[in-house]
Order: structure tokens, then sequence, then C-alpha cells
């Protein structure tokens, strides 16, 4: 990526957070973070959006959002490190996340299963979007607010993780992942990138 981010040795205020909280689970600052540690304002509000999000739908279903969209996406980034914390909260294990990332989504619930079909719609083509895909939802026993919130959890993704790919941050290896599932992740954003294979992925 051609920005520079702030130095490491520089941070402070939320940058100094940002990258204390990298180094503290994984040893090392990510590129991603460095990237989005140019506007820390902007990151703080990323977090507040989604801290708003969340209590409604989930942890399963925040994730189950945030994979979907980052499959139809193709972000390396965001499927790593949303599979590995999807892992770790026990929703699925790595032979289900293998799955996943090669398009069978039995590993999660049937519920979740109707947000990850959601969010890649969201993803790849919203214009056509109608009531019908909304009721999918419902009929799946989602509230109004839970709808909104699934709404805004796959938009979100796409925020975040489309902005990554524009500034072609580099991607890096997630620590705790085995590498069969690491390297299923990678191909699934090569496969679906709107741009195709890259070196990064």
């Amino acid at each position: 990526m051609i920005i520079t981010p702030p130095a490491i040795a520089d941070a402070t205020g939320h940058v100094a957070e940002m990258y204390a909280t990298d180094v503290d689970d994984d040893g090392f600052v990510f590129a991603h973070t460095r990237a989005m540690a140019v506007n820390p304002e902007a990151h703080e509000a990323f977090l507040a959006l989604i801290k708003a999000i969340v209590p409604s739908i989930g942890i399963r279903g925040y994730e189950a959002a945030t994979l979907g969209a980052a499959r139809a996406i193709g972000s390396g980034h965001c499927l790593l490190m949303h599979g590995r914390k999807t892992v770790r909260a026990g929703i699925v294990d790595e032979d289900g996340l293998s799955d996943f990332a090669r398009g069978d989504d039995s590993a999660f619930g049937e519920a979740e299963q109707v947000i990850i079909s959601y969010a890649q719609r969201l993803s790849t083509d919203p214009a056509s979007m109608t009531d019908a895909d909304t009721q999918a939802l419902r009929d799946a026993g989602y509230s109004d607010r839970q709808i909104v919130d699934i709404t805004l959890a796959a938009a979100a993704r796409n925020y975040f993780s489309r902005a990554l790919l524009a500034l072609a941050v580099p991607l890096d290896e997630v620590p705790g992942l085995g590498p069969s599932v690491s390297e299923a992740l990678r191909g699934a954003a090569s496969r679906h990138s709107p741009v195709g294979p890259t070196a990064d992925l």
C-alpha cells in the first residue's frame, strides 16, 4: 500500500490502543490495523457502529453476516480475522469453516445460513433486493430490529472490507488458524474477488 501509517513508536491515543490490541493478541500489528490508523476517528466510529449492532443479533448473527459479506466481496483480511473469531467463539470448528470457504454453509445453524445468504446478496446485487429478501429473515424468526441490524452488519463489512481492498492493504498471516483452513479462506477470497486472484491472495 502506498499510504504511510503512523509509526508504532509514535502512536498515541486511539492509534496506540489499536496497535497495543494487536500486539497483545498476536505479537505484531496487522497491516489492516495500520491502514485504518491513518484516520483513528473513523475507526472509532466504526467500532461504535458495531457495538450498536451486535446486542440484538448476538455474536453468531454478527459473524454470519460478516463472513457472508466477506466471502462475497473476496476479502481475505476479513475472512481470516473473522474466521478465527468464529472458531474461537465455538460457532463452527475449522472443518466447518473450511467447508464454508468452499461454499458449503451447513456447519452454521439454519437461521445463520439465511443471514449468510442475505449478506451475500447485499454484497453482490443490492439494487435488485426486494421485500422477499428480508422476508426470508423474518421467516427465520428475526424481528424488525434484528433485520435492520443484520443489514447494517453486512453493509458495515462492505465498507470495511472494500476500503482495505481499495487501499491494496497487504494480507498478513493470522495466527491461530491451521494451514488448511487458512488456505481455504484465502482461496475463497481469490475466487470471489471482483478483480480476480492477486499475488496477496
